[in-house]
């Protein structure tokens, strides 16, 4: 009987209460030190071995590039704004009104003046369609 009384007095709330409080201490003085030491290497700022890891990278990304390709793009999009209608565009337009009045003045020598009438009448809307398309092509190509 006496061996189980000295085992209630050992394991009391008292003394079980005691020891966790005490477990709590040590526990609570290991994070303070953990949290006031300051780190060998700290995260956020990376080494020497991760600095040129980084910049050889970067050079490779921009090595990678196509920067002769971009240059000249860039070239042809200016062209195409500062000439906008070169020597041959005009002369294979001239060529082909040539070509058309040509067609137009053979078939008046073989039709009747019924559909020479809404020849003229179909040539003047194209001519005009032709002009409008060209007012607006200088006013874009002007802005």
């Amino acid at each position: 009987m006496e061996t189980q009384q000295s085992c209630k007095l050992r394991f009391s709330f008292k003394n079980a209460t005691i020891v966790l409080c005490l477990f709590n201490l040590v526990t609570a003085l290991f994070l303070l030190q953990g949290f006031f030491s300051s780190p060998r290497s700290p995260p956020n700022h990376p080494n020497s071995v991760q600095l040129r890891c980084m910049k050889e990278s970067e050079e490779i990304r921009r090595a990678m590039q196509p920067l002769e390709l971009i240059r000249r793009v860039r070239e042809i999009e200016q062209e195409l704004y500062a000439e906008p209608e070169t020597v041959q565009q005009t002369v294979t337009k001239q060529t082909a009104a040539v070509d058309l009045s040509n067609r137009l003045t053979t078939l008046r020598d073989f039709s009747d003046p019924a559909s020479q009438k809404a020849l003229e009448e179909w040539r003047k809307r194209k001519m005009e369609r032709a002009r409008k398309r060209e007012l607006g092509r200088n006013a874009t190509a002007a802005s």
